[in-house]
């Protein structure tokens, strides 16, 4: 069973910090950064992974030996990738890589863009997690998809997981958090309406953590893309992917596999 909105908290995971670092200095993926553990922990990702990895493994036209995440986060689905591929793990946050690091010792960690990044070399697979819905825009959005394009093989296949999209959103409210020995932490998500401009939401965030008895309390909004499944698809095919649409707990995933 894949994870949804909540794992944007955990990496992105990361989101990350964001891919729109310029745009939103979002302190979740700043000075909070070394609390990720906290918000959803590491642990809660093994599913994730093995239905990640079957995924990957259907689409694929040879065994998969080499991963690229883009907006990769704290590495908590790397953790249970990086024993069955050899990852490359990016984001655009020091503070998520820095945790990524210390949790994900044997991947290759890389700042970067995930619109822009190119490393001059290509891999097996390319995932992309929830850190994609911080594309507010279609060309922001198939700028991603493009740097998917040009790292994968001929042959090789690619995964995106959104938090959403367009066709079945409805406003919501998440909440959670655990405990570690002194220090804690809770979040509380509002995903509000689709915007007027029709391809972002805004979500509201207050998060509350506890160090001894020294508590503080944050609030901050995100700006997330949104879009319809026929806009995916449709971007999809015109980078040159073979694209693909299947559902893993309600959620829509989408598979671009590269031709060769």
């Amino acid at each position: 069973m894949l994870h949804s909105h909540a794992d944007r908290l955990s990496r992105p995971c990361c989101r990350g910090h964001t891919e729109q670092m310029s745009d939103q200095d979002l302190e979740m993926y700043g000075r909070l950064a070394s609390w990720s553990d906290l918000l959803t922990p590491p642990s809660d990702y093994a599913a994730d992974a093995d239905e990640v990895l079957r995924l990957l493994e259907e689409h694929a036209s040879a065994p998969l030996e080499t991963a690229l995440e883009l907006g990769s986060g704290g590495g908590h689905l790397a953790s249970h990738l990086v024993g069955r591929l050899r990852m490359t793990l990016t984001d655009l946050s020091p503070g998520m890589l820095a945790v990524n690091r210390k949790l994900n010792p044997d991947a290759e960690h890389i700042e970067g863009d995930m619109r822009t990044l190119r490393l001059g070399q290509s891999f097996d697979t390319v995932i992309i997690r929830d850190a994609i819905s911080y594309m507010t825009s279609e060309a922001d959005l198939r700028a991603a998809l493009e740097t998917a394009w040009v790292h994968l093989r001929p042959g090789g296949v690619a995964i995106f997981l959104p938090d959403w999209v367009r066709d079945s959103y409805r406003p919501h409210i998440e909440h959670g958090g655990s405990d570690e020995g002194d220090r804690g932490l809770r979040y509380l998500e509002w995903d509000r309406h689709i915007e007027p401009d029709g391809h972002t939401v805004n979500a509201d965030y207050v998060i509350v953590t506890r160090d001894g008895d020294d508590v503080s309390v944050y609030s901050e909004v995100h700006n997330l893309g949104i879009f319809a499944r026929a806009t995916w698809l449709d971007l999809l095919d015109a980078i040159g992917f073979e694209s693909h649409r299947v559902v893993g707990a309600g959620l829509d995933i989408f598979i671009g596999v590269r031709p060769g």
